[in-house]
């Protein structure tokens, strides 16, 4: 009786300090630059993420910029999303930029949202991360992730920067400051969703923004550059 008091005892106590089931408290800092890198979760699948570690960065408090990719092969897709788009437009921002690959089709799906939680959470227990100062933004699939991801969850982020997405069904529990750029030519993700919402959200008080470029396919993603550095200035004022 007493051994069997004393394993569950001892069970009960190894449960109560075990670990989030799908937590990772740390993940290693990098010098300056781009590197690839892998998150096992504990109770899923490998996440394979690439991170921007800016120039200069020492420890001191750094914005964060989630960038979620575009749609088609996931291998290395969120290095690509970062390279082409992210870094040339929102690099003059010193943020560390975090861009997972998906690990279960859309950025909605109970795969990814695990994922990306527990990226997020590494990230932040691992850099120096100013808590005020983090947004979401992705192309494509990644817009529409974009805008999932702020509704669902606008505690974490201070703004969203969705490009060429279509947005949810519903933007009655919107809250955060938006930031579209699209493409009046996009014929995948057609521009009208986004310029309603907008409009939408405006009438609601909300800051909410759109760049509309002329001329541009969807798939021509390093096109979008230009576009996405003229919310530079905006987001500046929002972590003001």
């Amino acid at each position: 009786m007493r051994l069997l008091a004393s394993t569950c005892y001892a069970l009960a106590l190894a449960i109560a300090v075990a670990p989030a089931a799908d937590a990772q408290d740390k993940i290693p800092v990098r010098a300056p630059g781009i590197h690839d890198e892998v998150l096992p979760l504990r109770d899923g699948p490998k996440v394979h993420y690439a991170v921007s570690v800016p120039a200069g960065y020492h420890g001191a408090p750094v914005p964060l910029i989630l960038a979620l990719h575009f749609g088609g092969n996931p291998q290395g897709a969120g290095r690509a999303m970062l390279e082409i788009l992210i870094q040339p437009a929102l690099g003059e921002l010193g943020a560390l930029i975090v861009a997972p690959d998906s690990v279960g089709g859309g950025w909605s799906t109970a795969a990814n949202e695990q994922a990306v939680n527990a990226l997020l959470a590494a990230v932040e227990n691992s850099y120096a991360i100013d808590r005020k100062k983090v947004i979401v933004t992705g192309f494509s699939m990644g817009g529409q992730g974009t805008w999932y991801w702020a509704d669902k969850y606008p505690d974490r982020f201070s703004a969203a920067i969705p490009i060429s997405g279509t947005p949810t069904a519903s933007g009655s529990t919107w809250r955060l400051p938006v930031f579209a750029v699209h493409s009046r030519d996009d014929r995948v993700q057609p521009i009208g969703p986004t310029e309603r919402r907008i409009a939408e959200l405006k009438m609601r008080g909300i800051n909410a923004q759109i760049v509309v470029l002329n001329g541009i396919e969807h798939f021509e993603t390093f096109r979008f550059v230009g576009g996405l550095r003229q919310a530079v200035p905006w987001i500046k004022e929002v972590w003001k």
